[in-house]
């Protein structure tokens, strides 16, 4: 096999590469949208329309419940975030390495 048609063949290993950890990174991002809408969701529901006793025992039930979940969706969150990042590391270096072979399979400098 020729050198130009292995960088060919390199050209387009590097670019389903590419495709894929572009696409890790966007299902990421996905799941810590997801995760976000979550947390952001733990506002306190209404109670108008209960009496004052039993609202006030729902606030404060829902409140405890509400800052345990807070607390686990930011620690998930946070592992997203991470994965999130690393996954654009990734992506970026899949980027790079396929952009170089395919302007050498073109001949471009």
């Amino acid at each position: 096999m020729t050198d130009r048609k292995q960088i060919g063949k390199l050209a387009e290993l590097a670019a389903l590469v590419r495709d894929q950890r572009l696409e890790l990174l966007r299902l990421a991002a996905e799941r810590k949208a997801t995760t976000e809408r979550l947390i952001a969701g733990l506002d306190q529901p209404g109670t108008d329309s209960v009496p004052a006793v039993a609202a006030a025992r729902a606030e404060l039930a829902y409140r405890s419940w509400a800052d345990q979940r807070r607390r686990e969706l930011s620690r998930l969150l946070a592992a997203q975030l991470a994965e999130c990042e690393k996954r654009r590391d990734a992506a970026r270096l899949a980027f790079g390495r396929a952009e170089v072979l395919d302007k050498l399979r073109n001949g471009k400098k």
